[in-house]
């Protein structure tokens, strides 16, 4: 499967669901889904897997040939947003198993499958 980040984000969009995270909201459909995303995401093209702190808890990203790739960024600017955008990535190097902590794989599971049923594979 080739990494297309718009095709990507739309696909989110609709596969981000209270299964995938129990922050979601239907005004934020991004909240909550950072932690879940990267690590599906890292699962599925093979990209690595960042993060930076926010107050009191990390922010999970992908870095895809060499490049930062937030595909939750929109839950900063969304309404209800619990946090605001960071003002700098610390793009820390992790792992999706560190992302996923406290995580339930109920949630990475649900999103792999909505995912890969929008993406059409």
């Amino acid at each position: 499967m080739t990494f297309d980040e718009a095709r990507l984000r739309e696909a989110l969009m609709r596969a981000w669901s209270l299964e995938t995270a129990r922050q979601w909201t239907a005004d934020n459909p991004a909240s909550g889904q950072c932690n879940v995303t990267a690590a599906v995401v890292a699962d599925l093209f093979g990209v690595d897997v960042l993060r930076t702190p926010l107050p009191g808890v990390w922010h999970y990203y992908n870095r895809v040939a060499g490049r930062r790739c937030d595909l939750s960024d929109s839950q900063f600017s969304a309404p209800g947003a619990r946090f605001e955008a960071p003002e700098a990535y610390a793009d820390e190097p992790t792992t999706a198993e560190a992302a996923m902590e406290g995580i339930p794989q109920r949630e990475f599971d649900a999103l792999r499958a909505a995912l890969l049923r929008e993406l059409g594979g």
